[in-house]
């Protein structure tokens, strides 16, 4: 059964055709709402909200076939909000293993994972919404302007901000530690 079908029986209050739709998604949004919050119980709360939110207005969703979009900026403004509401708190984040190569130097993806988790985890959360929908879930860039709800403009402008504030991180993270030495000059 297509999507719009889907999507036009649950608008009925078919709950099964719903739970088609959500089950199709789910682990997607979930893994990028990890992303973006850092923490994996307020990511299953927000994709929890942002299905709640489909649910109850699904009649107000004009074409069946933008399901999808509308869901994911469902889900993502539901993470905005988490993060007004709670505040800013570190948490360590549970990365899914990656489709990544089989062999090489397993350390090197181990470490390679790590700078860009740590370069992620210092982005704001409006900008990692970004990094995480257009490379993650693959979005082009007016897509994520849609899914989030703002102009391509401020898109751009975060994807840009994001990416050199990522280099900057990884740049400072893999920089030889310089440790003083007599007279005052560094090593």
């Amino acid at each position: 059964m297509d999507q719009r079908e889907l999507v036009e029986r649950a608008r009925r209050g078919d709950h099964d055709a719903f739970a088609v739709l959500a089950g199709r998604l789910v682990a997607r949004l979930d893994a990028a709402a990890r992303l973006i919050l850092r923490d994996p119980e307020l990511a299953r709360d927000a994709v929890q909200e942002g299905f709640i939110g489909a649910w109850r207005n699904l009649p107000t969703l004009r074409d069946p076939e933008r399901f999808e979009a509308w869901l994911h900026r469902l889900v993502f403004r539901a993470c905005i909000d988490l993060i007004r509401r709670r505040g800013r708190r570190v948490v360590e984040v549970e990365l899914a293993p990656s489709d990544g190569p089989a062999v090489g130097d397993m350390a090197a993806i181990v470490a390679d994972r790590e700078l860009l988790d740590a370069a992620l985890a210092g982005l704001r959360p409006e900008w990692r919404a970004v990094v995480v929908l257009h490379y993650y879930l693959g979005m082009p860039l007016p897509d994520v302007a849609t899914t989030l709800g703002i102009p391509i403009g401020t898109v751009k402008s975060r994807h840009h901000r994001s990416l050199e504030a990522m280099r900057v991180s990884i740049a400072a993270d893999l920089a030889p530690a310089r440790t003083p030495v007599a007279g005052g000059q560094v090593a």
